[in-house]
């Protein structure tokens, strides 16, 4: 199994960016949203005197139960992965079974922050999309699919989103095997050819033992 982990600034396209490498991929292949791995309760630090929260901090994620799923997929077993609500910012009791098919995509804000998250990938990639492009994709999805208003997604965007951003989420272009820009179908098609080309190393490797 190899395990790939898609990273970028909020708005970057990692979803869709994702997408794309599942529609182009003839292999088994799944996504984990690292969204989902939000903790139901984020650490008192991370709330300000308003009540607002920092979801855009790595400390907002469940780093735990993270690696133990990927560690899991790893060794050929199934989980299962949460579901986050982002209407109600909580952890919803459902669960999804996660798979471990022959390429399992991770995608989200710091897949490639920990270091024993990069351990466990195979390919590390960088969405680099200017501010600006990232922002209007931001207010549009979080407008229609999250039912914020726009005083509170320009509010947080300046609050958190954008100096989180310098601060923990750019660094991490520097661990990422490859960056991308706006080329995302190209860059898909590229991502594709380096599984691919991952996927016929290891089989050699197996069957020479």
């Amino acid at each position: 199994m190899n395990i790939i982990g898609i990273t970028g600034g909020s708005g970057s396209g990692k979803t869709t960016f994702a997408r794309k490498v599942l529609a182009k991929n003839q292999g088994e292949i799944s996504v984990i949203h690292m969204d989902s791995y939000y903790l139901s309760k984020l650490p008192a630090h991370l709330i300000d005197e308003k009540g607002k929260a920092n979801f855009d901090h790595p400390e907002a994620f469940d780093w735990e139960l993270l690696t133990d799923h990927l560690i899991k997929l790893k060794q050929g077993l199934s989980v299962q992965s949460p579901v986050y609500d982002f209407y109600t910012s909580t952890r919803s009791e459902k669960t999804v079974t996660t798979t471990p098919t022959k390429i399992v995509l991770l995608e989200g804000l710091f897949t490639i922050f920990n270091e024993n998250i990069r351990d466990l990938l195979d390919i590390k990639v960088f969405l680099h999309v200017e501010s600006d492009i990232r922002f209007t994709r931001r207010l549009n999805r979080d407008v229609k699919e999250r039912g914020r208003s726009l005083e509170s997604i320009i509010n947080q965007y300046y609050k958190t989103v954008r100096p989180m951003h310098l601060k923990y989420l750019e660094p991490q272009k520097q661990y990422a095997d490859f960056v991308v820009g706006e080329e995302t179908d190209v860059a898909a098609d590229i991502l594709v050819a380096k599984i691919h080309q991952l996927q016929g190393f290891f089989n050699e490797q197996q069957a020479s033992q």
